[in-house]
């Protein structure tokens, strides 16, 4: 059973378990102590728009160069799972995001990706997928907010089993487009649907990856955990953490709170 750590003291100028420093290399919310991830908040995320088409051909000639500086700065920033690294070299982030926004896609920052959302900055990208699969090889993996698709596609580099569901339509079908253009359709299994209910029908789950808060992480999501499977979600409303969550037991899970972060709020329903 993993021993419970304390919520780490997001002081001005401490560091994270990782010795990364709470204040540096990302968006700020209100609270400067507090990362803003994507889904995060667009409306202070959100850079220009309209860059010339060249750049995205200019970026995808750099692409591989502008990749491995992007792992290299996960690395510094205390990221270690080289299953995790290598998806995210193999993926290009900069197809995932608008054109114009292809400049950046390899920043560290969260990116508006249409409907109020956005695509999740890489550190918190690398952070939850290695949290949930850390010692262990998930093989059949749900995530809960699918966006643009480019978490699902990481995740898809190295787990067997892929299963992602978006509630906004516009979103479902940007990640589906975004899917088949990477040939990754067979290997993510999207689902239009109320990711708050996840997919009892495909249940249980080895690891459950949730890209949006919730006051309470729900609990039909939990009961789709298998025993000894991870959860990994935001929780909260103003001040948000993210919690890791393990499967001990039938009726038995261990909580586990870790560094402060900013998502758009977990909603029930779809929306066409």
């Amino acid at each position: 059973m993993r021993k419970p750590v304390a919520p780490f003291p997001f002081a001005s100028g401490t560091t994270n378990r990782f010795g990364r420093s709470s204040l540096g290399g990302g968006v700020s919310a209100a609270n400067s102590n507090t990362r803003v991830f994507g889904p995060g908040n667009p409306a202070s995320n959100a850079p220009l728009v309209g860059h010339h088409r060249s750049t995205t051909v200019n970026l995808g000639l750099n692409s591989e160069r502008s990749r491995g500086m992007m792992i290299q700065r996960l690395r510094n920033q205390g990221i270690q799972d080289e299953r995790v690294l290598d998806a995210m070299m193999a993926v290009p982030r900069h197809m995932f995001v608008d054109e114009g926004l292809a400049s950046r896609a390899y920043e560290d920052a969260a990116l508006p990706i249409g409907h109020s959302q956005t695509i999740s900055q890489p550190w918190v990208v690398a952070r939850m997928i290695s949290a949930v699969c850390e010692n262990r090889v998930p093989v059949k993996v749900l995530e809960v907010g699918a966006g643009c698709g480019y978490q699902a596609a990481v995740l898809a580099q190295f787990i067997k089993e892929v299963h992602a569901v978006e509630r906004i339509r516009g979103l479902y079908e940007l990640a589906r487009e975004h899917l088949r253009a990477q040939k990754l359709i067979g290997r993510v299994r999207l689902t239009f649907g109320d990711g708050m209910a996840g997919l009892p029908g495909i249940a249980p789950f080895d690891a459950i990856v949730i890209a949006a808060a919730g006051i309470k992480i729900p609990q039909a999501l939990l009961e789709q955990l298998a025993i000894g499977g991870r959860l990994i979600a935001p929780e909260g409303t103003t001040a948000q953490r993210l919690i890791l969550i393990e499967r001990t037991g039938a009726a038995t899970w261990h909580r586990e709170e870790l560094e402060s972060v900013r998502f758009v709020p977990l909603r029930p329903g779809t929306q066409s």
